[in-house]
């Protein structure tokens, strides 16, 4: 169905706001994934945070115009599908990833985080970043070490004093 001209500036406005608020964009190359298989990946997307949308690459590319996936204009060409990461910044990446591990017609061709382009390879490195929640509990475990360890040198220093001290009292106590 052709996008009238009202139509085609609200889908650019769209894009344009999720793409300023997004943590990362993967767009994919989607010829002869199913009807099925999208709505699979429409519905995962919803579930962890990814906008997930098939627009033209001309209106993809006036989307991001004057956003950090600027850089990604020239890269915008054949069938895309574009994930941008809204909540986390490695949720796009795992999205694709897994589906096309299932999919041979799913493949990455852009991947973008941070105002720079990376090749494709990329959305493995990008899928490996943590979630929010794993972040968070490697920074409890690195803030905590400290923690840790000043209480396991308090402990031997105060082992150390309390071992000395113990000594002359209970010799005091056995010679009277």
């Amino acid at each position: 169905m052709a996008l009238n001209l009202s139509q085609k500036q609200e889908v650019v406005a769209e894009l344009a706001d999720v793409a300023a608020k997004a943590h990362s964009l993967v767009a994919a190359e989607y010829a002869g994934t199913t009807v099925a298989q999208l709505t699979a990946m429409r519905k995962k997307a919803r579930e962890n945070g990814v906008y997930l949308r098939v627009v033209k690459n001309t209106l993809a590319s006036r989307a991001v115009a004057g956003t950090e996936y600027e850089c990604v204009q020239d890269a915008l060409v054949g069938p895309l599908l574009y994930a941008f990461s809204t909540e986390e910044p490695g949720a796009a990446g795992r999205l694709i990833k897994e589906f096309a591990k299932g999919n041979d017609k799913l493949q990455p061709k852009v991947v973008a985080m941070g105002g720079q382009l990376y090749p494709a390879s990329h959305v493995d490195v990008l899928a490996s970043l943590p979630t929010r929640e794993q972040a968070l509990a490697m920074l409890a475990r690195v803030l905590a070490e400290p923690a840790a360890m000043f209480a396991r040198a308090v402990k031997a220093v105060a082992d150390k004093q309390g071992g000395g001290e113990e000594a002359p009292a209970e010799a005091a106590a056995e010679t009277a």
